[in-house]
Formats: structure tokens, C-alpha cells, sequence
């Protein structure tokens, strides 16, 4: 069919840029806005959050989104966790109770796994990048688009394309393809192309830059103190060019700026912002959505429903993912009826959201075939793709001791010492589990509750062992930040080297952070693969035997880098 996906068998060739997508007048789109009462334009603006998880149809999520559906109070749903067969079947029961299309949407940065159980899992945005090609980035979000048009899923949250300048980042750090602006715009074009040319719309964020902030913004409120010329020069040039790019919408974050608005205010409640510097200024045409409405760095005093009609007033097209989708509606309803926000300005949002569905080919076909889920999904083709970007990311920042390939009897015995900065962590369990299938392993996971005697329990093992493995999934760390480490577990990560027998391999792991890599120089051999899954343990597991040679780039910053 034509402009249209049937189940993520269809391209969508260029031009697909917001320029020209939302410039067209269709018939459609004119016709559907004309016939909208103002209740059901705000409905339009609405999109709720919904677990993918099929229950039952007496589930009170099942039946809420379906009530909210078919009495027009939203225009789309966003997907948490659960799996692709729910995800599809709900997709499709939604829509057919919708008059209007949904436009239904994820975050799915590193693929539809992140969020669906069945679907191809990917590294995050950090290793595509150290894998350092492009064409390959774009190979993936073309998987990522056709398998969530195979779902019924046609927005993705991504890219990211904040840049991480800041290694104390808690909530950006690998998610960010890097902090050098060439690279990073590189990127994000391959994704934005791979994506909207498969019929998925990205979506760039977080406008104007969450890379530079030290706080989690779905714990608190962060304050990029960049002025107006700095982030002309740093933090507005992806942007820029994933605009320049066509990028069909723009995620803006809750995150005060100071310096251009003159007060603590959020960027995404902030008109300055969303309307005088996105939409004016940067002469974005595309869907302007906020990021999620449920979190903490918008508790300042004010209801869930004032913080919908400041969003809507500062310009937003989607007030995505408010904690009571109905609650909102019925404010931001009452906002437009008393003259707070004037119907012009909800026609303006409504009709880019109508446009973006005609683009996606909604109004012609708005069900998926849920028999080909299986053929099109997590495929073992799919799958060779995240194995090979697994294994093109694999960097080794340094090897001092040359320490890889490892050398080790089949009698030795290897140490795989799992550090975490806080209790109940899982990362390094499913590495240690490979290490298991290969070599004679005995794991010790120190955390900051783990005891005096354990961390002596340790030391002896280390003190017999023919290699040393330490892992580690930190998300964050810089010199100027507090760690969440202690100083026991600082001491003996860095008395490892005096520790172990004279000569034996130690090798130091990151699948989290690389900056982590920065706080012990000590250790002669770094590796960073960014994250934990199955494609990154089985590359690693290949570098100790040999069988592969890490190639990978660090795409940001580190002091310690040296050969």
C-alpha cells in the first residue's frame, strides 16, 4: 500500500524530514481535525503508559486504557515491560476501540528488547559507537524499526543524542553516543535514517542537553549551567543536526536552564524553550514530545494537572506518560475551556500528531498480522547483527601487563572478583556463568554491605589464583563526585596487583561506564563493553581465548587512556 507498512514489510524512501511531513495538507489529516470536538483534540495529545502484559480482559490496566481508547480520551500508548505476542495483541485490541488511529510508541534505545521479551537485543548507544560505523548503526535501527512495526509500534524514544561531557552523568553516560559532535551527529543520522526510512519516527532527546548534569531527573530536578553561547557551541549542535537530518520529533527533558530562561523552571515546562528556542528558533516542524510526566524532577509544588496545562502551554505536541492519563485529559480540557490555552494552539499540535499518523499509514491500516510475529522478531538473522556489534564495540583502553589473550591451564584457577556500588546489583552474574563454561572460576561480588571477612575471604583467593577477572556494571563515575564505592572497596581493587602471585593476568572489565575504568589505574588491562548481555559475554569470552581482537574506539574522554 502506498506511504505505508504492513507489519514492517514496506520502506518508506525519502523525503521523510519533519520539512516536509508536516508541510503537506491531506485530506485526511483536514478532514479528521474539522470533525474533532476539543475534548477529543486534547485526547489526541495524550499518551498513556501500558505494561505489555496480556492478563486477562478483566485486568483493571486492560479495561482503563480500553475505556480511555474507545471514549477518545488519548491518541496513543506508550509500551513498558513485557513481551512481543502481548504487546501485539494489546496493540491491535486498542486500535480497534480507537476511532483515531494510536500512535504507539517505546523506548526503545537498544531495541525493542529493551522493553519486549522475543525481540533482538542491542548494545547501547555508547558501544555503536566505539564500533565506529555508521552504516552498521543504521543496519540496526532498520531491525529495530521492522521489528517494532511488526508489533504495532510506530514511535521510538531514541536516539539519544545528548552528549555525555559529564562522566558523573547518573542517567545519560552510555546512552549517549559520545562526547564529540562529529561523531555523535554521525550517528544519530544512521539511526534516524535507519529507523524513518523502515516507518518508525525517531525521536532525538533531550532537547536542549541532558549530557552536562549530574542528577537523575527521574529522582530530582538537574540544572544544565551552560549559557547561551555555550550551548550554542556544544549542547544544541546534534540537534541541530538531527533536525538538518529530518528527524520527525524531538523529546524535550526536565531539566532547568538557568542561563536562558531566568528561572529554575523545567526545559520541557518552559515556552522559552519548547516554543522560542525548538520551535522558532531551531524552526522544528516536527512533534514536540515531552518526556515522562511521572517524574520526579517535575514535583515542585505543583498537580499533575497544572503540569500538563504549563506543558501544553510551553508548546508541546504529546504529554507522554502521565501517572492518571484521565486526570490530565480532564485538565488540560478545562485549561482550553477557561482560556488558559486557546483552541488554535491545540489544532496546531493536533494536526502535526494527524500528519504523523497519516505519514505512518495509519488511516489506511492500523492492525498488524500477529501469525508472522515469530518470522519477523528476534530472528537469528537479527541476532547476528547484535553479536557483531557486540563484538566491533569490544574496546581495550589498555593492556600494560598483556594480560589478553589469556593465558591460563586448564587446572588454574581464575578469580572474578563482581564490584558494585550499591547492594543488590545483578550485573556480572550472567558473565561469571560464561566464565564457568570456559574455565575453573570462583566469583566473590563485593558491595558496599559486603563485610570485613568477606573482602579478607577475597584477598586469600586472589592470593592463589593463576588470573584475576574484575567486572564491573557502574553507571557513573567521576573524580569530583562521590562514589557510591567504599573505601574498602577502593583499597583492595587497588592492591589487587600487589595481592595476586607475581605476574598473574589481571584484567579489568567495565559493562557499565568506561570512566569507572579512570578510578584504578592500577590495574594494567582495561576492557570496556558498555553493557551486559549474552552478545557481550560471548565477544569477551572470544578475546580471552584469542578468537577475537577488541577494535573498538572510545568515544569519549578518559584520562588514563594510554597505551
Amino acid at each position: 500500500m502506498a506511504n505505508g507498512v504492513d507489519s514492517g514489510t514496506g520502506t518508506f524512501p525519502k523525503p521523510w524530514s519533519a520539512q516536509t511531513v508536516f508541510s503537506n495538507r491531506e485530506p485526511w489529516v483536514e478532514r479528521t481535525l474539522r470533525n474533532m470536538s476539543v475534548r477529543e483534540k486534547v485526547g489526541q495529545m495524550i499518551v498513556a503508559k501500558v505494561d505489555a502484559v496480556y492478563k486477562n480482559d478483566d485486568d483493571p490496566q486492560y479495561q482503563l486504557i480500553s475505556r480511555l481508547a474507545s471514549e477518545g480520551k488519548i491518541g496513543g500508548i506508550m509500551f513498558l515491560k513485557g513481551d512481543v505476542q502481548s504487546a501485539g495483541l494489546l496493540a491491535n485490541r486498542f486500535q480497534e476501540l480507537s476511532k483515531v488511529p494510536l500512535l504507539v510508541s517505546a523506548d526503545m534505545e537498544k531495541g525493542v528488547a529493551m522493553r519486549l521479551d522475543g525481540a533482538t537485543k542491542f548494545s547501547p548507544a555508547m558501544a555503536i559507537s566505539a564500533a565506529g560505523n555508521p552504516a552498521l548503526a543504521r543496519r540496526m535501527a532498520e531491525i529495530v524499526a521492522r521489528e517494532a512495526r511488526a508489533i504495532g509500534i510506530h514511535q521510538n524514544y531514541a536516539p539519544t543524542v545528548d552528549l555525555n561531557i559529564n562522566p558523573a552523568n547518573p542517567v545519560i553516560n552510555t546512552r549517549s553516543f559520545g562526547d564529540r559532535i562529529p561523531l555523535v551527529n554521525a550517528m544519530s543520522a544512521a539511526v534516524i535514517d535507519g529507523l524513518q526510512s523502515n516507518g518508525v519516527a525517531a525521536t532525538a532527546k533531550h532537547f536542549p542537553g541532558h549530557g552536562d548534569v549530574t542528577v537523575d531527573s527521574h529522582l530530582a530536578l538537574p540544572v544544565l549551567e551552560g549559557d547561551r553561547r555555550r550551548l550554542e557551541n556544544y549542547e544544541l549542535k546534534p540537534f541541530r543536526a538531527a533536525i538538518a537530518n529530518g528527524v520527525l520529533s524531538v523529546m524535550v527533558g526536565h531539566l532547568a536552564v538557568p542561563k536562558l530562561t531566568g528561572t529554575m523552571e523545567p526545559a520541557s515546562l518552559s515556552r522559552t524553550i519548547v516554543t522560542g528556542l525548538l520551535r522558532n528558533e531551531l524552526g522544528f516542524k516536527g512533534l514536540i514530545v515531552t518526556d515522562a510526566l511521572n517524574m520526579k524532577a517535575l514535583e515542585n509544588g505543583l498537580t499533575p494537572g497544572q503540569v500538563a496545562t504549563k506543558a501544553v502551554q510551553a508548546g508541546n505536541d504529546i504529554l507522554l506518560f502521565p501517572e492518571d492519563p484521565e486526570l490530565v485529559f480532564d485538565a488540560v480540557c478545562a485549561a482550553v475551556e477557561n482560556g488558559e490555552i486557546s483552541e488554535r494552539q491545540i489544532d496546531h499540535s493536533v494536526q502535526r500528531i494527524l500528519q504523523m499518523k497519516h505519514w505512518l499509514g495509519l488511516d489506511r491500516q492500523k492492525l498488524v498480522d500477529l501469525a508472522r510475529l515469530n518470522e519477523r522478531v528476534g530472528t537469528p538473522e537479527n541476532e547476528r547483527v547484535a553479536e557483531q556489534i557486540a563484538e566491533e564495540s569490544l574496546t581495550l583502553l589498555r593492556d600494560r601487563n598483556r594480560s589478553l589473550p589469556l593465558r591460563l591451564s586448564n587446572s588454574g584457577q581464575l578469580v572474578n572478583i563482581i564490584l558494585n556500588d550499591r547492594p543488590g546489583q545483578k550485573v556480572g552474574r550472567e558473565f561469571a556463568d560464561t566464565l564457568r563454561s570456559r574455565y575453573n572460576v570462583n566469583a566473590f561480588r563485593l558491595t558496599p554491605a559486603s563485610k570485613p571477612e568477606f573482602f579478607q575471604e577475597a584477598s586469600n583467593a586472589v592470593a592463589n589464583a593463576s588470573a584475576v577477572i574484575l567486572t564491573t556494571g557502574i553507571q557513573a563515575w567521576s573524580k569530583s563526585v562521590p562514589s557510591g564505592l567504599t573505601q574498602l572497596q577502593f583499597d583492595f581493587v587497588r592492591s589487587l596487583p600487589s595481592m595476586a602471585p607475581k605476574g598473574t593476568p589481571i584484567l579489568f572489565i567495565s559493562f557499565g561506564t568506561p570512566y569507572i575504568l579512570d578510578a584504578f589505574p592500577e590495574i594494567g588491562s582495561a576492557l570496556c563493553a558498555y553493557s551486559e548481555n549474552e552478545e557481550t559475554d560471548a565477544a569477551i569470552l572470544k578475546a580471552l581465548k584469542g578468537e577475537l581482537v577488541p577494535r573498538g574506539t572510545l568515544p569519549v574522554s578518559l584520562e588514563s587512556v594510554k597505551p
